[in-house]
């Protein structure tokens, strides 16, 4: 289990981190979360992306320049329902046996806030790869007596302009088009 032993400003935390460490390489800590978050009707429902893989080359000194490379293989999608999980895997909507993954990738980034960012990059689901803009606050924080950043992030995506909803599932009366995702993000530094 991840203990916590104090939690610093993003800026403090810069500043004790040596410039020899330059630029970092963060790994995705187990734990960490990918969800999203859609309707169906009235009713709202929620999934897990279990099997993220990620890797983070963030510059302590200066990160704004930094990297990111993220690959989400939906096949390991966790819901509450078989059957929605078989819709989900299916051609109409992910089609996993054409795309089984999604990624991210992102070159840069540029500081909005003390502690946060956005980050331009490019999200391939199916078979489109659209530009994106990535909003995430960053903390870096003690895991287990060792240096780990915390991601958290809330972006809409509208499935539709990734091809997510064919036939039936193209009409956006009873599953809106816009799909949030919420990203809650533990990495050490390697």
């Amino acid at each position: 289990m991840r203990t916590f032993m104090h939690r610093v400003s993003f800026g403090v935390a810069l500043l004790g981190l040596s410039a020899a460490s330059q630029s970092a390489e963060w790994v995705l800590e187990p734990g960490s979360q990918v969800t999203f978050e859609y309707s169906y009707g009235t009713d709202p429902y929620e999934g897990r992306f279990t099997n993220v893989q990620a890797n983070f080359d963030i510059d302590p000194m200066r990160p704004t320049s930094c990297k990111f490379d993220v690959t989400i293989n939906i096949e390991d999608i966790d819901v509450d329902s078989p059957e929605v999980l078989d819709y989900l895997l299916d051609y109409e909507l992910f089609d996993v046996d054409t795309w089984p993954t999604a990624t991210f990738s992102a070159e840069s980034c540029r500081l909005t806030g003390v502690n946060t960012f956005e980050s331009d990059g490019t999200l391939t689901i199916r078979d489109q790869t659209k530009p994106m803009t990535f909003p995430f606050e960053l903390n870096i924080e003690t895991c287990d007596g060792q240096v780990c950043f915390h991601m958290t992030s809330e972006v809409e995506i509208l499935r539709l302009e990734y091809g997510v909803g064919q036939g039936y599932w193209a009409n956006t009366a009873e599953v809106p088009n816009e799909v949030k995702v919420k990203v809650d993000v533990y990495a050490l530094m390697q």
